[in-house]
Formats: structure tokens, sequence, C-alpha cells
């Protein structure tokens, strides 16, 4: 097997120091498609409880599109709302409303074409499909969270895609001070079974302008978070 030289890796250590919530955007600059084609991998590659992957994005590149996105925070967040239009591209992340039987089928059909299952179709198939089907039935009828537990599995993407997009040498701006009603209504997404949860916004910091940029990190002392047995 062909190890890469450490020397082409991100120090992950570095990235998560010194990666922050950008405050304002340099309206100038665009992310290149190349790095744009890797934080859309970003998004389709990060885990999920059982592989569920219950969510939909919207990516806005383009004026037109992020000013729609910018609907969302005009009334009740404007302080948000220069990000989201200065920025090279928004994300928006959103949750599926619910997850029938035709969606666990969809999923369990695409591992079967991925060739998930070739070691043992015949035994590993159903018991996937079983698997997932138990711990959904679980949050459907036991805890009653169903669509909180959905939500869970959209924020491990957001956290991935977030380090992820540091590491690319991308800021960002993560935003729950968004109208999740009027960004579903924009999109359209409550028809298509999704609710809207957060926006990132991306691209690169203006120097001049962001404060937070030199702002220190802060974080509790791993002797307050960190138990070690």
């Amino acid at each position: 097997m062909t190890q890469l030289a450490t020397d082409i890796r991100p120090d992950i250590i570095d990235v998560a120091k010194t990666r922050y919530t950008a405050k304002a955007f340099d309206a100038s600059k665009t992310i290149p498609a190349d790095i744009v084609e890797k934080l859309k991998a970003l998004l389709q590659y990060s885990p999920s409880s059982t592989n569920v992957q219950p969510w939909h994005f919207i990516l806005a590149a383009t004026p037109e599109g992020k000013v729609r996105v910018a609907k969302s925070t005009e009334e009740k967040f404007p302080f948000n709302t220069q990000s989201l239009l200065d920025a090279s591209h928004t994300v928006v992340f959103a949750s599926r409303i619910a997850a029938d039987e035709a969606y666990m089928l969809d999923v369990l059909e695409q591992e079967d074409r991925d060739g998930r299952f070739d070691f043992d179709k015949d035994t590993l198939k159903p018991q996937m499909h079983g698997a997932r089907n138990l711990f959904a039935n679980i949050h459907k009828h036991d805890l009653k969270d169903f669509q909180h537990w959905m939500d869970k599995q959209v924020y491990l993407n957001i956290g991935q895609f977030m380090l992820g997009a540091a590491a690319l040498g991308v800021d960002a701006r993560p935003m729950e001070g968004i109208d999740t009603k009027v960004l579903d209504e924009e999109f359209g997404l409550r028809e298509k079974g999704y609710t809207s949860l957060v926006v990132i916004a991306l691209g690169y910091r203006d120097e001049a302008n962001d404060f937070n940029a030199k702002t220190p990190k802060s974080r509790l002392p791993l002797s307050v978070t960190l138990t070690e047995v």
C-alpha cells in the first residue's frame, strides 16, 4: 500500500486550532472550481448513524442564489445578511422530515450498487436493512425523537464540513440565525420532504474588517472536559 508523504497532508490539530468563524468576507475573492468540487465531496461523504444520510443541501454560488438564501435573514437576523451576500458560496443544510420504508430501501439499494454487500449479499443486505430500521424505530416509537435524531446526523455533517473547509484553506461562517420557514418556502424544501437547519457562508476573510480573525481562540481546559480512565 502506498503511504502518503506526511508533508502533503495538513496538520489536523493546527487546522482545528486556527479555523474560526469568519465575520466578514472579501466579496472580490471566489473559491476556485476544484476546491468547490472538494467541498461538495465533503458534503457527500460525511458519516451518519447507520449511514442513513438524512440530508439535502442547497449550494448558492451566483449573486441571485445568495440573495435567495439571504432572504431568510432580512427580517429577524439582519446582522447575518451581508456575510451571505459577500461570501463566495453559501450552503443550506436541510434535514429530512421523515424517512419512510421507500427511503430506507433507496439507501439500501445504493449501498448494494456501491458493493457494500458483495462479500455475502444474502446475509449482509437484510442485516443492514434490519439494523437501520431497528435504530430508526427506537427513535420513532420509544424515544419519540426521530426528527431530532435525523437533525443530529446533519450536524455531524456540518462539523466535518467546517473542519474540511478549513483544511482546504476556505473560511466559513455557520449560521443558525436564519428564518427556516422563509428558507423552506423559498426553495420548496418542505414539499420535497426536508426542512432547513443551518446555513454556512464560505469564502475568504476580509482581513481589514473581520475582527474575529485576530481574536484568540478560547476553549475550556481538558481538565474540565476530558476524563481519562
